[in-house]
């Protein structure tokens, strides 16, 4: 059975190790946040100019001057500090961030990622995409196996005007984690109840079968 966001969103948050500064892009990755594991200390940035982003507010406790990159309303956790978007954006371009989770439309074998255009839609732009995936130490990224008309988002190569290039290095889907290396997707973890022969058919660039493939856990 396929992931949700939520539960995508829970086994990127088993990625966070204690002491990471951490971007999330827009989308699925934002929805981290809300997992967290419990004895660990992450620092959550955006480029907006926040460090020590929380978790989504509850009703009662909305800010609306107090928002992530993707305009939405975030919460502040102790410690955070404020700052205008040219000091984020050194952070970023400064090698300063761990680990960058972000969406994507396409991802291929050799790690490069499509994320900010599809010709002829409308697009708001590249926004902070290009600087955090050359400026992150780490990416993983986030996105569903296959787009809603089945076709497989994990190519061969990507098709879309490029992110950037050689810079991902997991991906998990609403159906597997991968990790790339060596021009290929190795398989790692499947979904719970979902086979290996259907991620092989929904995966169009090279993909390799770990010899320990792991059913998913989000603990």
């Amino acid at each position: 059975m396929a992931l949700t966001r939520e539960q995508i969103a829970k086994r990127v948050a088993m990625e966070l190790q204690d002491g990471y500064y951490v971007n999330l892009g827009i989308g699925i990755p934002t929805l981290v946040a809300n997992y967290v594991p419990k004895g660990i200390e992450v620092m959550l940035q955006s480029e907006n100019g926040l460090l020590g982003m929380g978790p989504y507010p509850s009703a009662e406790n909305v800010d609306a001057d107090m928002i992530n990159a993707g305009k939405e309303t975030v919460t502040a956790a102790t410690g955070a500090a404020i700052f205008n978007s040219a000091e984020s954006f050194a952070m970023i371009r400064g090698g300063h961030v761990d680990l960058t989770v972000l969406g994507a439309f396409e991802v291929d074998q050799n790690g490069n990622i499509a994320s900010w255009m599809i010709p002829n839609k409308l697009v708001k732009g590249m926004g902070g995409a290009m600087d955090l995936v050359a400026g992150a130490k780490n990416i993983i990224c986030t996105m569903t196996h296959a787009n809603k008309h089945g076709e497989s988002k994990l190519l061969d190569k990507c098709n879309l005007p490029l992110t950037g290039v050689g810079c991902i290095n997991k991906v998990i889907t609403d159906l597997a984690l991968l990790e790339i290396k060596d021009g290929a997707f190795h398989l790692l973890e499947c979904a719970p109840g979902v086979t290996i022969d259907e991620i092989k058919a929904k995966t169009a660039g090279n993909l390799v079968i770990s010899d320990k493939v792991k059913t998913m856990s989000f603990e």
